[in-house]
């Protein structure tokens, strides 16, 4: 049976549950605002709670590997239960992990989060290209094998980036570079590419093509600064395929299911509304 492609998957989640990723983040402010304890209890109630508000009816979740890799192998069951739920109430999971390497380690990567045997399975993976787009092979590989998806690290949300993103290099900057390895990757596939990049909402505009063909994943709308009403600018003619992606500013409104709900949904018609024109 042949397992269709994340891009098109993706696709068909946006246009049918509106253009919104949100994040699984559990810092320890965030269970303590919940009323949670920060331990491994609190974090569990707290990532199968967003699952259960949010996982039937927003496009794309997106759990932080980190905030549960701190607990140790406790905090990991809990994110392979994470990751299980959220897929089998319909929604796709994007591991945001950001993992890049070289060579066997590449590949180990790969087969955790990409590799349908593995418990952390997911529909997509954050990486990072910066030992080389080459060394991603091994993740485009065995994303393409198992359907998923991976978004590569090209102009980040966060200040600092610029300093090697926007870094000159053959062929433009270094960004550029890696965009024009993301839109090789999709070259002619439709309805849309399965590999996507991951470009800021909070910048001040892209200064890069991003005619990629693939997904667009925008993170800092919402407690990082970033509106809706920002992304025409930033995106341009791209806005079609552009996922925002809000965290904190949805899961405030815990731990109250119908009002963690009621957030994400106005996000999403409020994004629709934006990129409808």
């Amino acid at each position: 049976m042949t397992t269709e492609p994340f891009g098109a998957r993706l696709r068909r989640a946006m246009d049918d549950r509106g253009p919104l990723c949100v994040g699984i983040d559990p810092h320890a402010s965030l269970l303590t605002a919940w009323g949670l304890n920060d331990d491994v209890a609190g974090l569990e109630r707290f990532a199968l709670t967003v699952v259960e508000a949010l996982a039937g009816t927003t496009a794309v979740l997106k759990p932080q590997s980190a905030f549960f890799e701190r607990f140790g192998s406790r905090g990991v069951a809990v994110l392979e239960r994470t990751v299980e739920q959220a897929r089998q109430a319909g929604a796709l999971v994007l591991m945001d992990a950001k993992r890049g390497d070289i060579g066997s380690t590449m590949a180990a990567y790969a087969a955790t989060y990409l590799d349908k045997d593995s418990p952390l399975f997911s529909d997509a993976v954050t990486v990072s290209p910066y030992l080389g787009f080459g060394s991603l092979r091994p993740a485009l590989d065995a994303a393409a094998v198992s359907g998923s998806g991976v978004f590569v690290l090209a102009l980040t949300s966060n200040p600092e980036g610029a300093e090697v993103q926007r870094a000159a290099a053959a062929g433009g900057t270094v960004a550029e570079v890696v965009l024009g390895h993301i839109a090789a990757e999709n070259a002619g596939v439709r309805p849309l590419g399965s590999v996507g990049a991951v470009v800021g909402a909070t910048l001040d505009e892209a200064g890069a093509d991003l005619a990629v063909n693939g997904p667009l994943l925008a993170p800092g709308v919402g407690a990082q600064g970033a509106t809706p009403a920002d992304l025409p600018r930033v995106f341009g003619a791209a806005l079609p395929n552009v996922l925002p992606s809000v965290s904190r500013d949805v899961l405030r409104h815990g731990p109250g299911v119908e009002a963690l709900r009621n957030a994400a949904r106005a996000y999403a018609d409020e994004i629709g509304a934006v990129v409808a024109g």
